[in-house]
């Protein structure tokens, strides 16, 4: 039988097992990650594309992400004493950097996804308290990681988020596994948990395994900790609230949404992605969207004479409202949004049916 306990990362205690998934480009900055940590969970602001949401603070777009990182994560802790993480994708061309600025900043914990972060460790410094949490879609990849990083750099990951093919954005599984019930979350969890335990056991550590991709209701997060998960990762839910970063064109998009509108997209980024159907994507299916140039370079995986639009700019008109030239990435559950809230009700919605759903159970 599982409960809501805190969720301890290393020396950090979470008041409630609840991560905000990192969402990008500017869905989830200091606003949203702040008034997350405030609640008792983790709030998490996402860096990719942040360059362009900063480009006025410095003379090319590599520089801007450093400054728009540093300036978010110290508003985020002006607003919050709670507990903050960043987002960074493998396939941005500046992982690096961002993972330096996130440790110089003394983010709380970095969440590493969008490929395997197989030298996230390597990064750390003398005086590093930041927290190292890989997101991985399968036990073995749990493995691998856990694997090098004790024998290269002799450290284990804090957390492990699985992230399960019912998420929004990018997914770590081929479009045909996407609705094969062997790579559902349920279980997934079950597979990294006893991999991970491995580890726990030889090396003493606690290496807590979060369940993500999909999760909407407080029913479903006592339901996946009832398989082993220490806590749940949750983004889509986060979109419709006044905290989110996102323009109010955005948020309304998840409210206007209908189960239908949920669709599997083909990313630049060279991954399947989940978002929600609108003008901008027939377009793309109609190839009126072909990039002239790359002005960022921010993508290892992309190449603009092949892809059929530019992501990360894409992916910021969303943010800024213009959803006729973007789109929303957005969970199996998104189009469940039915208005707009605070982080507060959902927070205490999550609670209050998490402990019916355990009432019941024991009943």
């Amino acid at each position: 039988m599982c409960n809501m306990n805190n969720l301890k990362i290393g020396n950090l205690t979470a008041r409630l097992p609840i991560i905000q998934g990192g969402m990008g480009v500017g869905i989830s900055l200091s606003g949203l990650a702040s008034a997350v940590a405030n609640e008792g969970g983790v709030g998490v602001i996402s860096c990719a594309g942040i360059g362009l949401i900063y480009r006025n603070t410095a003379k090319d777009y590599m520089e801007a992400c450093i400054c728009g990182l540093r300036e978010e994560i110290r508003k985020a802790k002006e607003k919050s004493s709670g507990i903050i993480g960043v987002n960074i994708m493998m396939a941005l061309t500046n992982f690096s950097d961002m993972v330096k600025t996130a440790i110089s900043e003394k983010a709380d914990i970095i969440f590493a996804g969008a490929g395997l972060p197989m030298d996230l460790p390597k990064y750390r410094t003398p005086d590093c308290v930041t927290k190292l949490v890989p997101i991985v879609s399968s036990a073995r990849a749990a493995r691998i990681i856990c694997e090098k990083w004790k024998t290269l750099y002799d450290y284990l990951p804090d957390l492990v988020v699985v992230e399960g093919p019912r998420a929004g954005g990018h997914l770590g599984f081929k479009p045909n596994q996407i609705d094969d019930p062997d790579f559902a979350i349920e279980k997934l969890i079950p597979e990294v948990v006893k991999e991970v335990s491995l580890f726990e056991e030889k090396y003493n550590q606690e290496i807590p395994v979060i369940a993500a991709g999909g999760i909407y209701t407080g029913e479903d997060m006592y339901n996946i900790m009832q398989l082993g998960a220490k806590g749940v990762q949750i983004s889509s839910r986060f979109v419709t609230t006044n905290e989110c970063d996102a323009n109010i064109n955005f948020k309304k998009s998840y409210i206007k949404a209908v189960e239908n509108d949920v669709e599997i997209i083909k990313s630049p980024v060279g991954m399947p992605g989940r978002a929600l159907k609108g003008e901008f994507l027939e377009r793309v299916k109609l190839g009126l969207t072909r990039p002239k140039s790359c002005p960022y370079n921010c993508l290892h995986t992309c190449d603009y004479k092949v892809v059929p639009y530019c992501i990360i700019l894409t992916l910021y008109n969303a943010y800024k409202g213009n959803m006729n030239k973007g789109y929303a990435f957005a969970g199996s559950n998104a189009y469940l949004a039915t208005k707009i809230t605070s982080v507060k009700e959902i927070i205490d919605d999550l609670v209050l049916h998490f402990k019916k759903a355990e009432k019941e159970a024991i009943a």
